[in-house]
């Protein structure tokens, strides 16, 4: 027995020192952040180029501390049937997802201090998740574990510390390593303190190295997938369409918005995470907005239909879809991030909401506001009336703006200010208006040289 297991052992050294000699080209590959759709796509993306350039082996360095578990399994489905040898070298940390990921490559290397497990599944509120994600988990884990010859109980125990390894999680806690007891245990194949060490150690200091290059446009299209930045710009699109319904008319709030679903859709539709007709149901509901604030002053079902729709299309831009097998890309969204982006909007509006509450509350005290808007008192003493607070016929009379009508406003008509709204786009203040209409408390006006033109 003794004799077989040391011939086991001789051919398996003998076996890695002969792939080591034939190994010419190195393909090294980053996962540096959240385990996110722009990470599935480097890794995904290098594994291709590592097949188109040749290369012998890849090499991904690894320090993230997680993320999304759909994201990681796809990534670990490449790895595991990758036919170029996939290496690992964590140099910090290999956290959550990024266990899972490493589990999957054929041999793990750790840098000293760095830790790798820790991979139950949680929610975007951080919170453990029902018992029937960790079982489809603990199963992931454990047959990735098993398919590259590696304790698939201590796999599981990275998701569920009620799973006991004995000598590993004696405390009944979910197990997380660090480089040395991942070495004692065999979840690590060695410990050096950087990857030039271990490609000298492995005799591969002199193979050609091809480092995965994310420069130029790439660079600027996975810096604004990143979900901090997604994040953002999904706010930023909320907060402006918030703001332009206040005070309709394409301001500054509208073209902040505008500017932010551009830098949202673009990059995510190059990298094949929205989908045309995602984005077209985004500019659907932008042009009901725009005929709700332009051609339909109001907020009816032009505007509600509208704001669904974007709200519909900034979901489903965040959602991964199923694989596409129709020839028209109608791929639909995977269920199972589905809820999850829901979630990611829900949290998204309720704080564009605090924070547009707070602007409002802020921006008038400050400065520029006070420059720029209109700081008249409404009140008789002064001159204003309301077009309901006299029984006079203004059809017919011209004035000029006292502030631009976007499309609301005041008028000044023979001394005395009215309320007013444009009815054929923006008036710039200062310019001559004609009334048309009186609604109620309000004067329905447009451009005094719009009249005399026609006539």
């Amino acid at each position: 027995m003794r004799l077989i297991l040391f011939l086991i052992l001789i051919h398996s050294l003998w076996a890695a020192q002969g792939f080591t000699q034939s190994i010419e080209k190195i393909y090294r590959l980053p996962i540096q952040q959240e385990i996110a759709g722009p990470v599935r796509k480097i890794v995904l993306d290098g594994l291709q180029e590592a097949q188109d350039v040749g290369a012998d082996l890849v090499i991904i360095e690894m320090d993230t501390y997680g993320g999304a578990v759909d994201a990681a399994d796809d990534i670990r489905t490449a790895i595991l049937n990758s036919d170029i040898p996939v290496w690992v070298f964590i140099e910090n940390n290999a956290a959550s997802a990024g266990a899972f990921i490493a589990i999957a490559c054929d041999q793990i290397y750790m840098k000293p201090g760095a830790i790798m497990g820790a991979a139950t599944v949680v929610g975007a509120d951080g919170e453990k998740v029902d018992e029937k994600y960790q079982s489809f988990m603990r199963a992931k884990m454990r047959e990735t574990a098993v398919q590259n010859g590696r304790n698939p109980s201590i796999a599981e125990a990275m998701v569920d510390g009620s799973v006991s390894v004995p000598g590993v999680n004696d405390s009944g806690k979910v197990v997380s390593l660090t480089s040395e007891e991942a070495l004692r245990v065999g979840f690590s194949d060695g410990t050096f303190n950087s990857l030039d060490e271990l490609l000298s150690a492995k005799d591969l200091q002199e193979a050609e190295q091809v480092v995965f290059d994310s420069g130029g446009v790439k660079s600027m299209v996975l810096f604004f997938l990143r979900p901090e930045v997604s994040g953002i710009l999904l706010s930023v699109i909320l907060l402006g369409i918030f703001f332009e319904l206040q005070s309709p008319g394409l301001g500054l709030p509208g073209l902040a918005a505008l500017i932010a679903a551009i830098l949202f859709f673009i990059p995510s539709y190059l990298e094949g995470l929205a989908l045309y007709w995602e984005i077209l149901l985004f500019l659907v509901g932008l042009g009901l907005l725009a005929v709700e604030i332009f051609v339909l002053p109001g907020f009816g079902i032009a505007g509600i239909a509208g704001g669904i729709l974007m709200l519909l299309s900034l979901v489903l831009s965040i959602t991964e879809n199923l694989p596409d097998n129709s020839e028209f890309g109608f791929s639909a969204p995977d269920p199972n991030g589905l809820i999850q982006s829901v979630w990611v909007l829900v949290l998204a509006l309720a704080g564009s909401f605090g924070l547009a509450l707070f602007l409002m509350k802020f921006i008038p005290k400050t400065s520029m506001f006070k420059r720029v808007a209109v700081h008249s008192e409404l009140s008789s003493k002064k001159g204003f009336k309301s077009a309901a607070s006299l029984k006079l016929n203004l059809v017919g009379k011209e004035g000029v703006a006292l502030s631009p009508l976007r499309p609301s406003g005041m008028v000044q008509i023979d001394g005395t200010e009215w309320e007013a709204r444009s009815l054929s786009g923006w008036i710039d203040r200062g310019n001559g208006i004609r009334v048309l209409q009186q609604e109620n408390n309000i004067l329905l006006v447009q451009p005094a040289s719009a009249v005399n033109s026609d006539t």
